[in-house]
């Protein structure tokens, strides 16, 4: 399965932004899909997550500081995750990666190494 995450792009600060990560390359029974960011010289961060169980009910989660500004949601026909990022603010220009990983689970991962597929990144970058 390959990752490929979209819609980056120079937005100014207050703006929204939305992201998408397709998957592509066989089933996709994911089971977590997660979004992270890097800025320069700082170290990958998580963003948000969202899990999936057996019965298809999905859970978010989300780090603190973009609590309430930021909205994940899955597309399971087209297998497309998306990133809709609200009232953006200059510190949040990274790039941003989307990861997969299989397996049902109530509860997603805020740490990287819980996820085996990456997107490549995509660079956001908001004007003060």
């Amino acid at each position: 399965v390959q990752l490929q995450a979209s819609g980056g792009g120079l937005v100014q600060a207050g703006g929204s932004l939305r992201l998408s990560c397709a998957a592509s390359g066989g089933p996709f029974s994911w089971g977590g899909m997660g979004w992270f960011r890097q800025a320069p010289g700082k170290e990958r961060e998580f963003v948000g997550c969202m899990s999936r169980t057996s019965s298809a009910t999905t859970y978010a989660n989300y780090a603190d500081s973009v609590k309430g500004r930021f909205t994940i949601s899955v597309d399971n026909v087209n297998n497309i995750m998306y990133l809709e990022m609200n009232i953006l603010k200059p510190e949040e220009t990274a790039l941003y990666y989307c990861a997969a990983t299989f397996g049902y689970n109530s509860r997603c991962a805020g740490v990287s190494g819980a996820y085996d597929h990456w997107g490549q990144g995509t660079l956001v970058t908001v004007s003060s």
